[in-house]
């Protein structure tokens, strides 16, 4: 029996596992919608499996995670929404550019081409990978300080450290040196279709608090759609960090999507 639910696609960022959507992924099917949360290129099933073998996804470029999950979604029933996080909301707004998804919602999403602001804590939340350039074809793992300072510093010290414990792996570096150097290449990865019209809508969602990817560059990102007429939005989450979809707020993100997918008759 064909499933007649629309399909939900979620795309983690780097550092949080594939299963770190799954209380998405639960509240998502009892909304009526069938979710899925596939990994990155080679990401293995399991956290465990990915913190063992961090080789699996080292080298991993934006354009090579941007096909996988376009082929991942050539191959369902109906055109889906997609839901990214991070890295994968820069890939949720490139997938909705090239006219993939039937609507986009992109929570605190990477920068792309184009926006300009630089914050210092974004600077310092990026160092663990861009402190080296030893690691563009590393996969780089977070310390729990480290990940509390880019994910966790709206938390608790005991909520951030339980976080980190359940779902962060080691991630490729390489995005966030496509992503860095954007605006000085040509044809950079990081580039997406801004003016498209013919896109579905798409939603962008940031935390205020957010270190990893300040509510600066997400308000940025906004600006970069002024020359599109798709439907275009943005939402702030006052006092959240880059954890939003994770820590023990993110139902309340979850069903500010929810509504949003409802407004707009998705």
């Amino acid at each position: 029996m064909s499933d007649n639910r629309p399909p939900v696609v979620f795309i983690h960022g780097l550092w949080l596992h594939a299963t770190s959507w799954q209380p998405w992924i639960d509240h998502f099917d009892a909304a009526g919608y069938s979710a899925v949360a596939p990994g990155w290129p080679h990401e293995p099933d399991t956290v465990e499996g990915a913190r063992e073998h961090p080789e699996a996804v080292a080298d991993t470029t934006i354009d090579q995670a941007t096909e996988h999950f376009a082929s991942i979604i050539a191959g369902l029933d109906a055109t889906p929404v997609i839901i990214g996080h991070s890295f994968g909301g820069l890939i949720t707004e490139k997938l909705l550019g090239q006219g993939i998804g039937r609507a986009g919602v992109a929570i605190d999403p990477a920068q792309i081409k184009g926006v300009l602001p630089l914050p210092l804590a974004q600077l310092r939340a990026g160092l663990p990978a861009l402190g080296n350039p030893a690691n563009l074809h590393r996969a780089v793992t977070l310390t729990e300080q480290e990940f509390r300072f880019g994910f966790g510093n709206a938390l608790t010290e005991q909520e951030s450290a339980g976080i980190y414990r359940r779902w962060v792996v080691p991630a490729p570096a390489r995005p966030l040196f496509q992503a860095a150097a954007a605006n000085f290449v040509l044809h950079s990865q990081a580039q997406v279709d801004t003016r498209r019209a013919d896109r579905g809508p798409l939603l962008l969602i940031s935390g205020t608090a957010d270190h990893t990817v300040p509510d600066v560059v997400t308000r940025s990102t906004l600006k970069q759609y002024r020359d599109s007429t798709a439907v275009t939005e943005f939402t702030q989450f006052e006092g959240r960090g880059h954890s939003l979809t994770v820590d023990s707020g993110w139902r309340d993100v979850a069903d500010v999507v929810l509504d949003w997918l409802h407004t707009h008759g998705i």
